[in-house]
């Protein structure tokens, strides 16, 4: 019975579904072409819209598990740093901002983890919220990337992926005022 209720319930379901679509977003790189790239980005989309779909109903419906609590932040930077990725060998993005979004990703990360094995939870801010939800519109018109309804989609995209980078920084830096903070509390 564990392992029905803590692994595959239907939003760690979902998490998993999202996992497996990010090995698809390699044909970003195989056909960037302006249909294939429509395809990709409706495809980007529904992958992202299934991290809401999945904590919804978590929460909705009483289903939050460990396993989805640790699988879900895994599953979104997966899909967005992977596509992120593999749009800089086709001109799409500025392969620094990737740099700088995985880094913070990865320092983020230690400091969440070095806080929980201290007993202090640090839990996914707002702003880190914003950051993904900006990201996904960002790579979304990037990967667009050409004019599609008047509107040149790689200017919008590139627009709004440095107010991503912008989120970025700001948000990295919530984290680490928050560790620092604990940090001092528990040292006095």
């Amino acid at each position: 019975m564990f392992w029905k209720k803590e692994v595959f319930n239907l939003p760690n379901i979902i998490t998993f579904i999202r996992i497996g679509m990010v090995p698809f977003l390699f044909t970003l790189l195989l056909s960037p072409g302006r249909f294939w790239s429509l395809v990709l980005a409706v495809f980007f989309v529904i992958a992202s819209l299934t991290d809401f779909i999945d904590g919804y109903i978590a929460r909705k419906y009483s289903m939050v598990t460990t396993l989805g609590k640790f699988l879900d932040p895994i599953a979104d930077k997966l899909l967005v740093n992977t596509a992120m990725i593999l749009m800089i060998p086709i001109g799409r993005i500025p392969a620094w901002i990737v740099a700088i979004t995985i880094i913070r990703d990865l320092l983020v990360d230690w400091i969440r983890s070095a806080s929980s094995a201290q007993g202090f939870i640090i839990q996914a801010s707002r702003l880190g919220k914003q950051k993904t939800l900006a990201q996904v519109i960002a790579i979304t018109a990037l990967m667009i990337h050409y004019s599609l309804f008047g509107i040149n989609a790689h200017i919008v995209g590139i627009a709004i992926l440095y107010v991503a980078l912008f989120l970025t920084l700001v948000s990295g830096a919530d984290y680490f005022i928050k560790y620092y903070r604990f940090q001092t509390k528990s040292n006095n």
